[in-house]
């Protein structure tokens, strides 16, 4: 019996050109193969944080999440419309306890040359240093120039990371589900806001930053689980990437 997916939903009203895209057979389970994930426009745009600020503001209206997206090198196309997106339910994101995905990660590394000692556990919220809204706004004015925008059927930034089937870490884990989950707690613990996702890329905006060295300690941990070339890569240690976490309101990862 074939499959029959859900249309993509209306979009708002005055965009620019766009696209639907689909998961692709190969990235995903073969039932998902063919669903529509993701509206992008068809070309960067030369001030997509206003678009992307505009979007974002009518999210709960919408029912869309919107990202900025990136390329490879350059190359804005690649993943999203260079047939590399697979596609993540975000009934199987509830299923997962991030403090567990980030515990198994981090054993993982251990047989790897990773930080020695047993998992510490999740950090403590942070304590809030901004509007969550307005941090991820003035990322986007950082950030936003030279995009595609993209808008995914989800109520927030971490399940869009799976619902659009993004496999940037895929040298990584391939268990998207898993980060999106973890993505989630730092939206509830650390007021992260998914705001730009590239090919092996993602920025969030932070409004409740570890404000102290031993907190950011902790932070650096689960940083170090969830994308381990942030500091294999960076040629610091993780104590030294912990002092750099200190009031950090934008958090941005890369994978190898």
């Amino acid at each position: 019996m074939a499959v029959i997916h859900p249309p993509f939903p209306s979009v708002p009203d005055g965009l620019p050109a766009g696209v639907v895209v689909h998961a692709c057979d190969g990235f995903t389970e073969p039932r998902w193969a063919g669903r529509p994930i993701l509206w992008l426009t068809a070309d960067e745009l030369p001030d997509a944080s206003g678009l992307w600020t505009r979007l974002y503001g009518e999210r709960e209206k919408t029912g869309l999440y919107p990202l900025l997206l990136s390329g490879l090198s350059g190359d804005s196309a690649r993943p999203w419309l260079a047939e590399e997106l697979g596609f993540v339910p975000v009934d199987d994101v509830d299923e997962v306890d991030p403090a567990e995905a980030l515990a198994e990660l981090w054993a993982e590394y251990l047989e790897d040359d990773g930080p020695a000692g047993a998992w510490p556990g999740l950090a403590a919220p942070g304590a809030m240093a901004g509007d969550p809204d307005e941090e991820a706004r003035e990322l986007a004015l950082f950030l936003g120039e030279k995009r595609r925008v993209g808008l995914v059927p989800v109520d927030r930034g971490a399940d869009a990371l799976a619902m659009s089937g993004w496999d940037g870490p895929c040298n990584h884990t391939n268990a998207i589900g898993d980060l999106a989950a973890v993505v989630r707690s730092w939206e509830d613990r650390f007021g992260a806001r998914v705001v730009e996702v590239g090919f092996d890329t993602l920025n969030l905006s932070v409004a409740a930053p570890p404000a102290t060295v031993e907190h950011a300690r902790a932070v650096a941990a689960e940083h170090y689980a969830f994308c381990p070339d942030n500091i294999d890569q960076s040629g610091l240690g993780l104590d030294e990437y912990a002092d750099a976490l200190v009031g950090t309101r934008c958090w941005t990862f890369w994978w190898d």
